[in-house]
C-alpha cells in the first residue's frame, strides 16, 4: 500500500515539477527549486521500488518523511497550492498514518495543515479570498491522515488473522500427517511383520503338536523347527526394513526408486504364493501390452494389495483355486483377483470390519486411495467367490502420481 503511494506521488510530482521550476526566481531559487524536485522525485522513486529494502528506515526514522515534507513545501510554494503539488501535501499525513499509527498521522496532519495555510496566507494577495477554498487541502490532510490510520489497523488485524490461521493450518497438517503416517505404520506392519508373526504361530502350534505324540517323527520335527526358525527370521528382517523405512529421509525412498516390469513382478508374488500355500494358482497377462514399468513406490502397493486379496482367499475364504488376471486397456492398468472360496460375509464394510479387528481390506483400500486407483471388492463369477479388481490410471510419473 505504500509503494502505491509512493507511485502516485511520482506521477503528481513529474507533472507539477515544469511549473514550480518556471515560477522560481532566477538563480539560486531555481537550483533550490531543481534540487527539491530531484530530492522528492528520486526520494518517492526509490520507496517505490525497493520498499521491502528501505521501507524499514523511514519505520525506524520519522525525520526523513519531516525533511521530504520541507522539501516538498519548497515545490508547493513555487508552484502554488493549485498545482499536482497539492496531492502531495495530502499524501503525506496517509504515509504517516499507514507507517506510525494514529500518533504520526496526528502529527503530519497538523504539520501539513499548518504549511498548506501558511502558503495560502503568503501567495494570496486578494483580500475577499474564499476561506472554504484555503481550508479544502488542510482538512483533506486530516482526513487523509485518520484513514492512514484506520487502514493500519485493518491490516495489523488481517496480518494478526492471517497468522492465526496459518497457525491453525499448520497444526491440522502436522495432525493429519501424523494420523497418515500412523495408517501407513500400521498397513506396513499388518502387511508384513503380523501376517509373519502369524505364520510362525501356526507352525509353532503344528511343532508342538508333532513333539507331543507317541510317535514323533524326527524328520518331521526338524522340519517344522526349520520352518519356524525361517519364519522368525524373515520376520526380523520385515521388522529392520520397517525401522529403516521409518528412519529414512523424506524422498530417499522415491530417489531411489527404480520402473521395474510390474506384470513380471506380479507373475514371481504369484508363483511364491502357489508354492508357498499349496494352493492352485494360475496368472495370465491380457491386454494391449506385456510390459508395464511403474515407480517402485507404486510397484510396492499394488503387490501388497494382490498378495494381500490372495491371503484372504487363502485364509479366510477357504478358497481351492485363486486365478491372478492383469491387462492393460485404454491407458488403465487392471489387476483382478478371483477365487472360488464362500465369499464376503453380508456385513462386510469397511467400518465394521476395522471396528472388529480386520484391517486387510482397509488397508487395501487406503493403498489403492494412495496411488488415485479405483478399488473393487465383490463377488466372483463363481457363485461363493470373491473378486478384488484393481483399476490403476497410467502412466505414472516419478513419484507414483497420475501424468495429466
Amino acid at each position: 500500500m505504500c509503494r502505491q503511494v509512493f507511485g502516485f506521488r511520482l506521477a503528481m510530482i513529474a507533472v507539477a515539477a515544469p511549473a514550480a521550476l518556471l515560477n522560481a526566481t532566477p538563480g539560486l531559487g531555481v537550483r533550490l527549486v531543481g534540487a527539491a524536485v530531484v530530492i522528492t522525485f528520486m526520494g518517492s522513486y526509490v520507496l517505490f521500488r525497493d520498499w521491502e529494502r528501505f521501507g524499514p528506515l523511514l519505520l525506524r526514522h520519522p525525520s526523513l518523511l519531516a525533511v521530504d515534507t520541507l522539501f516538498g513545501t519548497l515545490l508547493l510554494i513555487s508552484a502554488g497550492p493549485d498545482t499536482t503539488l497539492a496531492y502531495v501535501s495530502v499524501c503525506t499525513p496517509l504515509l504517516a498514518g499507514i507507517v506510525y499509527g494514529w500518533r504520526g498521522a496526528a502529527c503530519f496532519a497538523s504539520l501539513q495543515s499548518l504549511i498548506l495555510l501558511l502558503v495560502y496566507a503568503t501567495l494570496t494577495e486578494q483580500p475577499g479570498g474564499d476561506p472554504a477554498e484555503r481550508l479544502l487541502l488542510p482538512g483533506f490532510c486530516v482526513i487523509t491522515g485518520a484513514v492512514g490510520s484506520a487502514l493500519r489497523g485493518l491490516m495489523l488485524r488481517f496480518g494478526e488473522a492471517t497468522q492465526a490461521l496459518t497457525t491453525t493450518q499448520a497444526r491440522l497438517a502436522a495432525a493429519e500427517a501424523t494420523d497418515a503416517e500412523r495408517a501407513r505404520l500400521a498397513r506396513e506392519m499388518h502387511d508384513s511383520v503380523a501376517k509373519t508373526l502369524h505364520g510362525v504361530a501356526l507352525a509353532a502350534e503344528a511343532l508342538a503338536h508333532t513333539a507331543g505324540t507317541p510317535t514323533a517323527d524326527p524328520d518331521r520335527i526338524h522340519r517344522q523347527a526349520d520352518l519356524v526358525a525361517r519364519a522368525a527370521r524373515r520376520a526380523a528382517t520385515e521388522s529392520r526394513e520397517l525401522l529403516t523405512d521409518l528412519r529414512a529421509e523424506a524422498g530417499a525412498e522415491a530417489s531411489r526408486a527404480g520402473h521395474g516390469n510390474v506384470l513380471t513382478e506380479l507373475r514371481t508374488l504369484t508363483a511364491d504364493f502357489s508354492r508357498r500355500t499349496g494352493l492352485t494358482t494360475t496368472y495370465r497377462i491380457t491386454g494391449d501390452r506385456t510390459e508395464v514399468r511403474v515407480p517402485a513406490p507404486v510397484a510396492r502397493h499394488l503387490l501388497t494389495i494382490t498378495g494381500e486379496a490372495m491371503e484372504n482367499a487363502h485364509r479366510h475364504a477357504c478358497a481351492t483355486r485363486v486365478d491372478v488376471r492383469a491387462a492393460v486397456h485404454d491407458d488403465q492398468l487392471h489387476v483382478t483377483v478371483r477365487d472360488d472360496g464362500r465369499g464376503l460375509p453380508p456385513d462386510a464394510e469397511l467400518e465394521r470390519l476395522r471396528r472388529a479387528g480386520h484391517f486387510g481390506l482397509l488397508g487395501m483400500a487406503e493403498r489403492a486411495a494412495a496411488l488415485g486407483a479405483r478399488l473393487h471388492v465383490g463377488r466372483a463369477e463363481h457363485p461363493g467367490g470373491t473378486e478384488v479388481r484393481l483399476d490403476l490410471p497410467l502412466p505414472l510419473s516419478a513419484e507414483g502420481e497420475v501424468l495429466r
